[in-house]
């Protein structure tokens, strides 16, 4: 989860350094570091707790000066801590003992206490509480070892290292021995390396763990597989294996477009995102749903084939995800049944890849990853192409991990999502998730070409339904927001195709607001959640015209017997007996039942962002989270 970045190069890496770490901000924030090899054969290395704008603020003037000609490598790192609290000394680059070996790390060793115990023993002195610090003080004991301290030697000491790491490990290692040459190494964890051309077919180059941080940089970058090494100097890239043998780079030329990372104006990542929604459902519909009566175009002519090749003979689809993505997945199920006749599982890939799940080569599983790096999916992935599953990937990131290893991969074409709380991206997923649900009913005759016409129609009407909603909402929703924000827990809940939609409304006020939150079938309520209602507990019903409306709404009277303070989100035109029955009403645009999750998510989105900017908590960057889970 931690932001990597690593340069090689005929310029003062610093200011590049800083500037590709702003890009990874969002990944990590609770330390950073930098360390420079300069043209004296000095090692620079400042850290600081805290926010990135506190490394800038220690960094001496003459670190970020122009230093001429001179071939310099550095690397920088921005951390989200698992080993050791978020301290100057666990803050990343690390060394070894005799400052010969710099190393930043996205990822955890396993192995790292026994590591640590033994190198002790062999007299490594440590500094810090970081599982990291044991991957610089091996490489640097394995290096002093050597009777002949060559490149090859050290390429050497790389693989040794490698083979006593156990783990997840992106790492980046810098070695006084060798001052124009950067190493890198990756094993379930990303990396990426960018190239740019010189004069005199020289090369610099960019390392990073994210395409956005390498972007503003070239557009031309190789990606790394799992357990590849990259020697990295002026005379050009050296690609192998972890056992040695040397492989041929493959450059791919990367679209800016997507990757800028701009506020627009808004005050918060999180309330830019929130507003791009429209132009994201746009983006996602663009070629695939082409007018109502066409159907629909899920990839390129390319993988066209093979697609409906896996569409057609999948007779079980496990769809997998974590967080926000695992709400979306949920929201595909309800719609998938309903179309497409086909049995969907939904279920939480850090649980699935550690069970024996039954699948076999007729299953299809839906793997979905904002980043397309997230480890348990990515792991329970393997394990169902293990079993013989194919795997279809709904991703924002089409040159991802998780993206490379898919049989069929529909990106979602959100663009860069910033903030750690994910809105855009949820949407887009839910998109994607019709368009597949729709597909797939086209594929087996399951329903009605009108029924399959209208919802098509509704979906490509929604975005500027959507537009002419957020031009208005905002600002009675900061009312709204200001008159629940005091209360320490709340309750959300709804029935049918929107109970994901509740779990994700939850979602969002916990993980920006700090307040207790739980989501809810509402056919629940009375099985446990409302013994904790009382005036101290609001409730906030999802309510949408439908055959379950009728019901939800007893379920609100029994909470407003309860004393329970009441909130609606609605899209239906509620009498005055049922308006009197809460203390705020929140309306959304109505449309059909199957896509209103798109419309009742946005509401929730902004009641979340206000509630937490109105208490002044860090929207965009809240405490203990990341926005990719690239660890255990």
């Amino acid at each position: 989860m931690c932001g990597i970045v690593g340069f090689v190069g005929r310029q003062n890496p610093v200011p590049l350094i800083l500037e590709s770490l702003k890009c990874l901000e969002y990944r990590g924030y609770d330390s950073s570091g930098i360390a420079v090899l300069d043209k004296g054969q000095q090692l620079n290395v400042v850290k600081a707790s805290g926010k990135l704008q506190n490394l800038v603020d220690r960094l001496d003037a003459n670190l970020t000066s122009d230093t001429g000609e001179a071939i310099q490598v550095g690397m920088g790192h921005i951390r989200w801590a698992t080993h050791g609290a978020a301290t100057d000394a666990n803050a990343h680059p690390h060394l070894g003992t005799n400052r010969q070996i710099a190393v930043v790390h996205n990822g955890i060793i396993e192995n790292y206490y026994l590591l640590r115990e033994t190198l002790m023993a062999e007299g490594r002195q440590f500094v810090s509480e970081t599982d990291t610090e044991c991957v610089a003080q091996l490489v640097e004991h394995l290096w002093e070892k050597q009777t002949e301290q060559t490149l090859e030697a050290f390429r050497g000491v790389i693989r040794e290292t490698v083979d006593q790491l156990q783990g997840a490990f992106a790492l980046v290692i810098l070695n006084k021995a060798f001052p124009e040459h950067l190493f890198v190494v990756r094993r379930h964890a990303p990396l990426v390396v960018g190239q740019r051309p010189q004069a005199g077919n020289q090369m610099e180059y960019v390392v990073a763990s994210d395409t956005v941080a390498i972007i503003p940089h070239t557009n031309q970058v190789v990606f790394l597989n799992d357990d590849e090494v990259v020697e990295l100097s002026p005379e050009g890239m050296v690609l192998m294996t972890v056992a040695g043998d040397i492989l041929e780079p493959k450059v791919t030329i990367v679209d800016a477009s997507p990757l800028q990372i701009d506020k627009k104006g808004y005050r918060h990542f999180m309330l830019k995102e929130i507003h791009e929604q429209p132009d994201v459902i746009r983006n996602s519909l663009s070629g695939r749903l082409l007018h109502p009566e066409a159907p629909i175009e899920l990839v390129a002519s390319d993988q066209s084939a093979k697609a409906k090749q896996l569409l057609s003979q999948a007779n079980h689809l496990v769809v997998i995800g974590c967080g926000t993505s695992l709400n979306a997945g949920l929201v595909g199920k309800y719609f998938i049944e309903s179309l497409a006749k086909v049995p969907v599982s939904v279920e939480s890939a850090g649980e699935y890849r550690y069970r024996e799940p039954i699948i076999d080569e007729h299953t299809l599983v839906v793997a979905i990853s904002q980043s397309g790096e997230t480890a348990d999916t990515l792991e329970a992935v393997r394990l169902a192409e293990s079993k013989g599953a194919k795997v279809l990937t709904i991703t924002n990131r089409e040159d991802s991990t998780l993206a490379r290893e898919s049989d069929v991969v529909l990106p979602v074409r959100a663009g860069v999502e910033v903030s750690v709380c994910a809105t855009k991206s949820f949407s887009a997923q839910v998109v994607v998730f019709y368009l597949l649900g729709i597909a797939l009913a086209e594929t087996r005759n399951t329903v009605d070409a009108a029924r399959l016409t209208e919802l098509k129609g509704e979906l490509m009407r929604l975005p500027t339904q959507l537009d002419a909603y957020l031009a208005t909402a905002p600002e009675p929703m900061q009312d709204v927001a200001r008159q629940f924000s005091h209360h320490t827990s709340l309750l959300f809940m709804a029935r049918g195709i929107n109970y994901p939609v509740a779990l994700e409304g939850a979602l969002k006020l916990k993980e920006i607001s700090y307040i207790h939150a739980e989501g809810y079938s509402a056919s629940e309520l009375k099985h446990g959640p409302i013994a904790m209602l009382d005036d101290t507990m609001p409730v906030a019903a999802i309510l949408t015209p439908g055959p379950l409306f009728e019901k939800v709404m007893t379920n609100c009277q029994e909470a407003k017997a309860r004393d329970a303070r009441m909130l609606a989100f609605t899209s239906a035109t509620l009498d005055d007996s049922m308006v009197d029955m809460f203390d705020a009403v929140v309306p959304f645009p109505d449309t059909d039942e199957l896509l209103s999750p798109l419309f009742a998510t946005v509401p929730l989105q902004l009641f979340a962002y206000y509630i937490a900017e109105h208490l002044g908590k860090d929207v965009d960057q809240p405490r203990n989270l990341a926005k990719s889970v690239t660890v255990e």
